[in-house]
């Protein structure tokens, strides 16, 4: 998991016209296009807007110059998360539905309902459109760059702030962590290695858990004393410079937030029949 954010950061690093766009523009998108899916109906009206969506992901994805592999392993390790709510669905009778028909009866008691399926299989094109954007966003765009784009649209500084030594704390315990472990590994020592006793093994655990938070600790306090030697206190704030969007910034929420926009609002007047 801690090589996995190493391997993250790094991606954002390349160079694609995605990735030069400023991150205002991303993040821009990548919440509207959250919120439009969030807002649609459950209803069968959120397939051809999230296929609308997800095409439009692709496009964004080839773009950026990214392995398709790269999106599914990061998709893979969010998925079970959602995964786990999603599949529940089948077997439980939400408020959505005024009738419901068992397609499969289970013992115990359990059915499962042709319209909860529906609304699982729902749940799940809701869920994949709105982690595709934010995995576009992450992919995309530099940890301390969605920091100050967040902050020159307006996140209180008091957030920026909090959210900036998060970030710095986060990197710095990944690095520790690799230490740590490279530490084990030139003394030959595996945690899965069945040579080894099961107590050693759960002991010396033990021991480099302990260590790896000591040391997060020592680090944080002699990072925190340099930031009060340079007059650190309640009323600082990060600094960040102003900087305005770009001609292709622009253009390319233009091109972007119309089909965000208008495709759930047209899906719903043709649903409606009112086109």
């Amino acid at each position: 998991m801690i090589e996995d954010l190493f391997f993250i950061e790094k991606q954002t690093y390349r160079k694609s016209p995605l990735h030069d766009l400023d991150a205002r523009a991303k993040i821009i998108l990548s919440f509207a296009a959250i919120i439009a899916m969030v807002a649609v109906p459950y209803s069968p009206l959120v397939f051809p807007v999230g296929g609308t969506f997800f095409l439009l992901f692709v496009i964004l994805w080839g773009l950026s110059r990214l392995s398709p592999l790269v999106y599914a392993g990061r998709i893979l390790m969010v998925l079970p998360f959602g995964l786990f709510i999603i599949i529940v669905q089948v077997f439980v009778q939400n408020p959505y539905y005024p009738a419901f028909t068992a397609i499969a009866d289970l013992p115990f008691g359990i059915h499962v309902y042709r319209e909860s399926v529906e609304f699982a299989t729902i749940l799940l094109v809701k869920f994949l459109v709105c982690i595709s954007f934010i995995v576009l966003l992450s992919s995309t765009t530099r940890v301390q760059d969605l920091l100050e784009g967040a902050g020159r649209l307006g996140l209180p500084a008091e957030f920026t702030l909090t959210l900036g030594m998060m970030i710095r704390y986060i990197f710095v315990f990944g690095y520790i962590y690799r230490k740590v472990n490279e530490s084990l590994a030139a003394r030959c020592f595996s945690p899965f290695d069945s040579r080894l006793p099961y107590r050693y093994r759960l002991r010396t655990l033990a021991y480099t858990v302990g260590t790896l938070f000591i040391r997060s600790y020592e680090q944080g306090e002699r990072t925190f004393m340099a930031m009060l030697c340079r007059g650190y206190g309640r009323e600082s704030h990060l600094y960040i410079r102003k900087k305005p969007m770009g001609r292709g910034d622009y253009l390319f929420l233009a091109t972007c937030l119309p089909v965000v926009i208008c495709t759930p609002v047209i899906a719903w007047l043709l649903s409606s029949g009112l086109v």
